[in-house]
């Protein structure tokens, strides 16, 4: 993934990419990590659906991410 910062519409394939982005993800308990559907969605899953999904505070997950 390039050096851009990640935000909402960016997917969780490309998250996955970025060093220490499982960690973070698993500390917010994004649930797409293990689920079986979610690994074939990785490219169409977006960082914004996901947090509205599942309850997850956009903005803390945001700059945790955004500070690897």
């Amino acid at each position: 993934m390039p050096k851009e910062k990640i935000n909402k519409n960016t997917v969780l394939a490309d998250i996955l990419e970025v060093n220490g982005s499982s960690e973070v993800l698993s500390k917010h308990k994004v649930p797409c990590l293990h689920c079986p559907m979610a690994q074939m969605e990785m490219q169409s899953l977006k960082l914004g659906d996901i947090c509205s999904m599942y309850g997850i505070d956009f903005d803390k997950i945001l700059e945790d991410l955004n500070k690897l």
